[in-house]
């Protein structure tokens, strides 16, 4: 059998650990790496990373658990992984049109831990806690400083407001990362959730089976299974994070009933190579997970080297739509700053339109003529 990455980290760094140990989440975040002393002990670290390891960390913190650690390459620098989680230098950089809140959410933020920018969806922020800590996180300027720690009476007012809102039906729990709540609190803001009729589906946004795949215990796929409607939005950023580890877990959570969506962001460097998206989206296929909306990354203070242009999605949607299955096809997305919520851009396969005949172009580029069918209307209209 061949060693793997996390095989040959764990021999390395905790030679004697059980693997029941190993296997226990709580485990995982308290062995986390938080400081460059951790982190030189596991990755040959660069100059420039010690620099902005120590100029940055008052910016976002860090975060890593030894499970994820062991996915990256603790001696290349270019490990798209380790680019999304050690601090670089270019994060000092501020382009036009960076700002630390895109999104402008604290302007839709009603009362403390609700963002309520569509009319009929609200963001729950339960927590500004992660098992990791990503580079380009559009809300790195919060998470981590423990503003939004589960607090009763926060979530006391927050619930409120949803039960007193009656156009709120879908409700996304976020921060942070939800599943890093214990079980029992988790049970409770659900159980609370549900008892407020007007909201209809619940769904949370998480990172952890990618980066803490041992949370996903039976006893939470148990509870989360009691609460359907339930949907769950996964992230994933790159073909490396989809071990069996991460397999299995997502594949608990859809033999639970949950509909999983991927979530990925589109990162230079990391996953904007055709071959590379498409591993990706098929891999997550394979996890049970359909590949949802790709995003494009937002404008936070210093993303300047993660950001691609625009036209990058849409040649990888172009790359993957007739070249695969269509369910490993995303959306790609922008989410309009200011709280403009998010926009589609697609690749535009309408060549022109005389009358009722339209030209269209496949996905080999061949253009074809499409006669649209006669509206009974017209003839009323006219």
């Amino acid at each position: 059998m061949t060693e793997s990455g996390t095989d040959r980290f764990r021999a390395r760094h905790f030679p004697a650990l059980a693997d029941a140990e190993w296997n226990d989440w709580r485990w995982q975040l308290r062995q986390r790496a938080r400081e460059a002393e951790t982190l030189s002990r596991w990755f040959r670290l660069t100059d420039t990373e010690r620099e902005a390891l120590r100029q940055l960390d008052r910016r976002m913190p860090v975060g890593l658990t030894p499970y994820y650690a062991s996915l990256i390459d603790d001696e290349d620098p270019a490990c798209p992984i380790r680019k999304t989680k050690i601090p670089r230098l270019d994060e000092l950089r501020l382009a036009p049109g960076e700002v630390s809140d895109p999104l402008g959410e604290d302007a839709h933020r009603p009362v403390p831990g609700v963002i309520h920018t569509y009319p009929d969806k609200a963001l729950l922020l339960v927590t500004d806690f992660c098992a990791t800590y990503c580079r380009y996180c559009t809300r790195g300027r919060m998470v981590g400083r423990g503003d939004y720690v589960p607090d009763a009476a926060v979530w006391d007012q927050a619930l409120d407001y949803i039960a007193r809102t009656p156009a709120i039906r879908d409700v996304l729990l976020t921060g942070g990362d939800p599943l890093i709540l214990s079980d029992e609190k988790l049970a409770s803001l659900l159980e609370r959730l549900r008892t407020i009729p007007h909201v209809e589906f619940l769904r949370i946004g998480t990172k952890v089976p990618a980066v803490l795949p041992q949370r996903i215990t039976p006893e939470l796929v148990a509870l989360l299974k009691q609460f359907h409607p339930l949907f769950m939005s996964l992230h994933f950023i790159h073909p490396r994070e989809l071990t069996p580890e991460a397999r299995a877990a997502c594949e608990r959570l859809a033999d639970a009933g949950i509909p999983l969506g991927g979530q990925m962001v589109l990162l230079k460097g990391v996953n904007d190579d055709p071959a590379i998206m498409k591993a990706l989206v098929l891999g997550q296929l394979r996890c049970r997970v359909k590949p949802y909306y790709l995003h494009q990354c937002d404008a936070i203070e210093g993303s300047e080297h993660f950001r691609t242009p625009v036209r990058k999605g849409i040649e990888l949607l172009q790359a993957l739509h007739g070249h695969t299955t269509g369910y490993a096809v995303p959306h790609f997305m922008i989410d309009a700053p200011g709280g403009g919520g998010k926009v589609p851009v697609s690749p535009d396969y309408l060549v022109r339109r005389d009358g009722p005949n339209l030209t269209l172009k496949n996905y080999r580029g061949e253009e074809y003529r499409y006669t649209e069918g006669h509206d009974p209307t017209d003839a009323i209209d006219a």
